[in-house]
């Protein structure tokens, strides 16, 4: 099942996101949780792991490295603006 996590994390465009809901929907799997225990065990560098929020648009506590702010430098990097710290306008860069 990570795999296949993995794999669809990969479709998310450079500069978009998505939630962990909308990645279960799209995988077939109810618990959401699923996603992000699989993103948290990701060892892949080439998974853009830091393009997946909440359903609120809000970055991940437990982000690898230096936690939220790591996952917010790689989104801006991506040409993400924020306006409100620590969340995604999910309208503008939602996928």
């Amino acid at each position: 099942m990570f795999e296949k996590v993995y794999g669809y994390v990969k479709t998310i465009p450079k500069g978009k996101v998505a939630t962990y809901g909308q990645v279960a929907k799209a995988l077939g799997i109810k618990d959401t949780r699923k996603i992000g225990w699989a993103l948290h065990a990701n060892k892949y560098l080439d998974v853009p792991c830091h393009r997946v929020v909440n359903k609120e648009g809000r970055l991940a506590k437990n982000f690898a490295f230096d936690g939220e702010a790591e996952q917010q430098r790689r989104l801006e990097s991506e040409g993400i603006v924020f306006e409100k710290d620590l969340y995604v306008d999910l309208e503008k860069y939602g996928i």
